[in-house]
């Protein structure tokens, strides 16, 4: 029983250690989301895509979610890929790009979700279609209007770089509804 003791007491440390770090970035998250993210993220031409997406996927059950998720992960890689080039090609997956590079490397990745959680726009390929399974949905659209939800700093294979993703609620200026949620990917030394 000793011994149990003594293990348990250093992982319970190590837990309690990364459980307060977790937010260690928090406040410099928000600042970059206040800063540099939301003068450019509440465009036209972004909320705009995710209103008309809306009206077409508003009515979507799981099952469809679902299918259409499979249907991504099935054209992941090859060169004819209709849902995806929907997705990553295009004004607003233009614009996302045109901000990464303003961005001078600090932006790594940026999505735009639906109320449903899935992809309007990204400004590269995602590994799936519907985000609606993830913290970067549940804890911004889901939320409400002012749903916002900073992830930990971690290594990207993709990237090779580690980052951190900034999730928040998009919102309808005009009515302050949610209309879907938007995922920028930052890269680890622009949160130093």
């Amino acid at each position: 029983m000793l011994q149990r003791k003594v293990i348990l007491i250093p992982v319970l440390s190590l837990l309690a250690a990364t459980a307060a770090g977790a937010g260690e970035y928090d406040a410099k998250m928000q600042s970059f989301l206040d800063q540099s993210i939301r003068p450019w993220a509440s465009d036209p031409i972004i909320l705009s895509a995710v209103v008309e997406q809306n009206q077409t996927t508003g009515a979507y059950d799981q099952g469809k979610i679902d299918a259409l998720d499979a249907e991504w992960r099935t054209e992941a890689g090859k060169t004819d890929s209709a849902l995806i080039n929907a997705v990553v090609t295009g004004p607003v997956a233009d614009f996302l790009r045109t901000q990464i590079d303003a961005m001078g490397g600090q932006i790594t990745e940026i999505i735009v979700m639906d109320s449903h959680g899935l992809n309007v726009a990204a400004s590269a390929t995602t590994s799936d279609y519907w985000q609606g399974d993830e913290e970067k949905y549940s804890h911004t659209y889901a939320v409400g209007p002012d749903g916002v939800h900073f992830g930990e700093i971690e290594f990207d294979d993709s990237s090779q770089t580690y980052q951190a993703q900034i999730s928040f609620t998009l919102v309808d200026p005009a009515t302050g509804a949610p209309v879907g949620a938007m995922t920028v990917a930052v890269d680890g030394e622009a949160l130093l």
